[in-house]
C-alpha cells in the first residue's frame, strides 16, 4: 500500500466514474420526465459497446475509430426513440409498475438480439488511436486513454447542464419534471418531448457503452451488471437530479477504488479482505445514504401525498362458485401424480411451480394490499432456503424441524431489513430493499467456510419417508396451500384492511389512529416468513442451493410473476408464478433464444391485459354477471 499506488487507484475510480455517470446521467433524465423506471437502460449501454465495435471495424481502427463511436452513440439513441415511439407510448398511462414489466421484457428481447447478431463470445476492440499508450504518474504507468475518460465525465455534465438550464428544450425538460400535466396543459406535445428524452438518455447510455470499447470486451453479461450499477448512483444522488448522478457516481467509485488499493488487511488479528468488498460497497452506501438522508444526497424531501389510491373494489369473501371450482382445482392438484405417473419430471415441474406461487404471494402481500414496493424479496427466500441447509448439515437437526425454523431465519432477516425499509417509500423503499439483498448474496457468495461461497451447499435431501418426489409434491401442496390461505385470511382481518387504508392514504389512516409504520414493518415479517418457507421447501427439492436464490434476477422473477397475474387480485400471484414458471420451462426447452420469446409474450401480454391475467379474467366474469339478460319480445294484439 503505497502512497503512488494510492494515486494511481483513485484516478482509476474517476475514470470508472466517467463512464458511470453517462449511464446514470440518461437513466435519471428518463425518470425525471416520463416516471418509467427503465430496466432496459443497460441494454442500451450493451448495444452501444457492440455497435462500436462493428463500426470500428467497418470504418477501421485509426480515423474512422472516434466518429465510430460517436454514430454508435447516436445509432443507440434512435433506438430508444423507436422503442419509446412503438412501445412505451402505449403505456403511459398503465401502472407504473406495469411499465417496468415492459422495459424488463426489452431485456430479454435485446440480450437475444445482441446474442443473434454478435454472437456469444467476448468481443475487444481495438486500442484509441494517439491514446494507446500510457503516462508516468509518480513512478506507475497509466493508460492515457483513462485521462481521455476523466475528462469526459465533466465535458457531457457540463453540456447536459446548459442543455437543460440555457435552451427552450431543457426548460420544458425541468418543467415536465416538476408537473407533466401542466406541461401538456400550456400546449407543449407532451409525446414528442417525452420522446426525446428517451433518446437523449439512450443516447447517453450508448455513448457510456461505446467509450468502453479500449478498456474491456463486450460481453452479454452487461447489461444486468451496468443497470443495477446505475440504479445506484441515480437513487445515491437524488432522482432527476443530474449533478447529484454525476456526485454519487464519484463517491462510489472512489470507495471501490479506495477497497482495491487496501486489498486484504490485518484488523486486530483478523484478515479483512477489502477487495471482496467492491461487489457490494456501492449496495452498502446506497443502503447508508437512503437510512440517514432517504431522498438521497441532491434530491428534495418529498411532501406528503394526499393522493388517495386508485378505485379499487373492497375485498369480499369468496363466491360459492368461487369455492366450488377451487376445490375442483385442489382436487387436480392432489391428483396429479397419480395422473402423470408416466412422466416424472411433471411431478418436479408441479413442484417448481408451487414453491413460485407461495414466494410469489408473499411479494404480492406487501406490493399489492400494503403498496410496498420490493425489489429485494429474494434475500427472504435465500435465507430460508439456506437457513434449512445449514441447520440440517451443520447442527444435524431433522429436516422436519429445519423446515419449521428456517421461515423463523427469514423472518428474522425482514424483521431487521423492513424496520428500516419502511421509513421509505416509492423507489427509494424499492432500492433500499434491493441493497439489503444484495449485502445479503455478497455474505454468502464470499463465507466460503460456512456457506460454500460460490459452489454453495449440496446433500440437503429430505427425510426418508419424501424420498418419493410424489410424497415430497403432497408435503409441498399442503405447505403451499396453507401458506397461500394464511397469507389471504391475513388479508381479510382488521390487520389487512388498515394495510390497505395505509396504502390508499398515509395521511388518512393516520388521522384514525392506526400506526402506519408499524403496520408494515409487521407486513414485512409476514411476508418474508412465507417467502422463507418457499425458499425451504425449494432446497429440500433440489437438494442443494446456490447464491443464485438471493441474486437480483430471483427478486426480478417475483417482479414479474405479480405483475403478469395481476397485482389487484388475489389470485394474481398465484396465476402468474404458474403461467410464468410454465413458459419459461418450455420456451428454454424448445429454442435457444428462449429470452427473446419470453419478453415478447410478457410484452404481448402487458399490452393486452395491462391490469394483468387474473385482472383481466375477473374484469371478464364481472361483466358477464352484470349483463342482463335479453328481454323476450311481447305479443302483439291484433
Amino acid at each position: 500500500m503505497s502512497f503512488s499506488g494510492f494515486i494511481v487507484q483513485l484516478l482509476n475510480g474517476l475514470a470508472s466514474a466517467s463512464s458511470l455517470f453517462l449511464v446514470a446521467a440518461g437513466l435519471s433524465l428518463i425518470f425525471g420526465v416520463t416516471r418509467i423506471v427503465n430496466f432496459a437502460h443497460g441494454s442500451f449501454f450493451m448495444v452501444g459497446i457492440y455497435i462500436a465495435y462493428t463500426l470500428v471495424e467497418k470504418l477501421g481502427g485509426g480515423m474512422g475509430f472516434w466518429p465510430a463511436l460517436l454514430l454508435a452513440a447516436l445509432a443507440v439513441g434512435v433506438l430508444g426513440a423507436l422503442i419509446e415511439v412503438v412501445l412505451l407510448r402505449r403505456i403511459y398511462k398503465a401502472p407504473e409498475l406495469f411499465q417496468l414489466l415492459a422495459t424488463f421484457a426489452l431485456v430479454l428481447v435485446i440480450k437475444d438480439a445482441v446474442l443473434w447478431f454478435w454472437g456469444p463470445d467476448e468481443l475487444l476492440g481495438p486500442r484509441a488511436p494517439g491514446l494507446s499508450g500510457s503516462v508516468m504518474i509518480l513512478g506507475r504507468q497509466f493508460p492515457a486513454y483513462d485521462l481521455f475518460l476523466i475528462a469526459i465525465g465533466p465535458v457531457v455534465l457540463g453540456l447536459v447542464w446548459m442543455l437543460l438550464t440555457r435552451t427552450r428544450f431543457g426548460t420544458l425538460v425541468r418543467a415536465a419534471t416538476q408537473d407533466r400535466e401542466m406541461v401538456s396543459a400550456l400546449g407543449v406535445n407532451q409525446a414528442w418531448l417525452f420522446t426525446a428524452v428517451f433518446a437523449l438518455g439512450a443516447m447517453l447510455a450508448g455513448l457510456g457503452g461505446a467509450l468502453q470499447l479500449p478498456r474491456e470486451p463486450a460481453t452479454l453479461e452487461m447489461d444486468l451488471h451496468t443497470i443495477g450499477a446505475a440504479f445506484v448512483v441515480v437513487v445515491v444522488g437524488g432522482m432527476g437530479s443530474i449533478p447529484g448522478a454525476y456526485a454519487a457516481a464519484l463517491l462510489i467509485a472512489e470507495i471501490k477504488a479506495i477497497c482495491i488499493w487496501l486489498g486484504v488487511v490485518d484488523v486486530f488479528g483478523v484478515s479483512v479482505s477489502f477487495s471482496k468488498l467492491t461487489l457490494v460497497v456501492d449496495f452498502l452506501v446506497m443502503a447508508v445514504v437512503l437510512v440517514w438522508r432517504p431522498w438521497g444526497l441532491f434530491g428534495k424531501a418529498q411532501a406528503p401525498s394526499r393522493y388517495v389510491g386508485m378505485p379499487e373494489e373492497p375485498l369480499r369473501r369468496a363466491s360459492k362458485t368461487y369455492l366450488i371450482a377451487a376445490a375442483v382445482f385442489g382436487l387436480v392438484l392432489v391428483a396429479a401424480p397419480l395422473l402423470t405417473a408416466s412422466s416424472p419430471y411433471t411431478t418436479v415441474l408441479m413442484i417448481d411451480l408451487l414453491i413460485a406461487a407461495l414466494f410469489a404471494a408473499s411479494l404480492h402481500f406487501i406490493m399489492g394490499p400494503a403498496g410496498m414496493h420490493s425489489f429485494g424479496h429474494a434475500a427472504y427466500f435465500g435465507l430460508g432456503a439456506y437457513g434449512a441447509a445449514l441447520l440440517v448439515r451443520a447442527s444435524g437437526l431433522p429436516m422436519e424441524a429445519a423446515l419449521i425454523a428456517a421461515p423463523l431465519i427469514a423472518a428474522i432477516g425482514a424483521f431487521v431489513y423492513g424496520w428500516f425499509a419502511v421509513r421509505l417509500s416509492g423507489v427509494y423503499l424499492a432500492m433500499l430493499t434491493l441493497a439489503f439483498a444484495q449485502i445479503t448474496w455478497a455474505i454468502t457468495y464470499q463465507w466460503d467456510s460456512f456457506t460454500g461461497g460460490s459452489n454453495g451447499l449440496t446433500g440437503v435431501w429430505p427425510a426418508e419417508w419424501l424420498s418419493d418426489k410424489r410424497v415430497y409434491y403432497w408435503l409441498t401442496l399442503a405447505l403451499v396451500a396453507g401458506g397461500v390461505l394464511m397469507l389471504r385470511r391475513i388479508l381479510f382481518s382488521p390487520f389487512g384492511y388498515a394495510l390497505r387504508a395505509a396504502r390508499d392514504s398515509v395521511l388518512r389512516a393516520d388521522a384514525i389512529g392506526i400506526d402506519v409504520k408499524r403496520m408494515q414493518w409487521a407486513a414485512f415479517i409476514v411476508a418474508g416468513t412465507a417467502a422463507g418457507l418457499a425458499g425451504a421447501l425449494f432446497a429440500f427439492s433440489k437438494g442443494s442451493i446456490s447464491p443464485d436464490s438471493m441474486a437480483v434476477g430471483k427478486s426480478v422473477d417475483g417482479l414479474v410473476m405479480v405483475l403478469l397475474g395481476g397485482i389487484q387480485t388475489l389470485a394474481g400471484p398465484v396465476v402468474g408464478a404458474v403461467t410464468f414458471t410454465w413458459l419459461h420451462d418450455t420456451v428454454a426447452r424448445n429454442t435457444d433464444y428462449w429470452r427473446a420469446m419470453l419478453g415478447a409474450i410478457i410484452l404481448l401480454l402487458v399490452l393486452l391485459f395491462p391490469q394483468g391475467i387474473a385482472g383481466f379474467a375477473k374484469q371478464l366474469f364481472d361483466r358477464f354477471k352484470r349483463t342482463p339478460p335479453a328481454a323476450e319480445p311481447k305479443e302483439v294484439q291484433a
